[in-house]
């Protein structure tokens, strides 16, 4: 039998570049594109850190933490949606029912 949802995580860095008002814009995108396609969301801003490594020769990301509830699609989804939006330099979706 098929999962009909299911709790999954997503870490995303931001681009500090863009700026404070950019930034909360972008957050405020994917919080709201979780609100319509999942249940359970909650949004943590870790704020700018230093990063591991170099992406794009950028050393600083604005990291943010995403949980909510889902159908097992929209996970895919954002992950597509996560890799065409500008300002973007890493992701990572995990489920946590596994």
């Amino acid at each position: 039998m098929a999962k009909v949802s299911a709790n999954y995580e997503v870490v995303y860095i931001i681009d500090p570049a863009m700026g404070e008002e950019s930034i909360a814009a972008t957050v405020e995108k994917f919080k709201t594109l979780a609100e319509q396609n999942g249940s359970a969301v909650e949004v943590d801003e870790w704020g700018k850190r230093k990063l591991a490594y170099a992406i794009d020769y950028k050393t600083e990301g604005y990291y943010v933490l995403m949980s909510f509830t889902s159908e097992p699609s929209f996970p895919k989804e954002l992950d597509r949606i996560l890799g065409i939006t500008d300002g973007i330099l890493r992701s990572l979706i995990v489920c946590k029912d596994v």
